[in-house]
């Protein structure tokens, strides 16, 4: 929720909403004050958990987003299927462009290679060091922005 109202606070500012932290889809659904002591009865303690927002999602459904004035990015980190899941998301979340990548494989390296998902298709990123990873997406993100901006002309 903290996340969610930070970013909802500088998304007026914004032209590019790119969400890459990885926030838990769930939260506890109570928190206890004090430790919760064994009782000697063996049972264990009931834990439920609540969904917490759909910080991606809320933005890209933004009045706006919904106007392209704030292009909305989001990230698919999937172990397998990663064309399906990651256009899925896509769809799901209501964003113009989805980075996928098989996250397992790239935790902890310094390159990776990446799959960049829209309406039309995909595309393939070579495996490359993240930096450069990084400046690629910037600069079609740019690109992307600078054909929108055209085509509103």
């Amino acid at each position: 929720q903290n996340m969610l109202e930070a970013v909802q606070a500088q998304a007026p500012n914004a032209t590019v909403f790119i969400a890459t932290a990885a926030v838990a889809d769930w939260r506890p659904a109570n928190s206890a004050e004090h430790k919760i002591k064994k009782d000697g009865s063996g049972q264990v303690p009931a834990l439920g958990f609540v969904e917490n927002p759909d910080i991606l999602a809320t933005v890209a459904a933004s009045e706006r987003a919904r106007a392209g004035a704030l292009y909305c990015v989001g990230f698919a980190a999937e172990s397998e299927n990663l064309l399906a899941h990651a256009s899925a998301k896509r769809a799901r979340k209501g964003v113009p462009l989805l980075v996928g990548n098989i996250g397992p494989a790239t935790f902890g390296q310094d390159d990776n290679a990446l799959l960049l998902v829209d309406a039309h298709g995909h595309r393939e990123l070579p495996r490359a060091p993240k930096t450069e990873l990084g400046r690629q997406l910037v600069a079609e993100i740019a690109r992307r922005l600078g054909m929108a901006a055209t085509a509103r002309s």
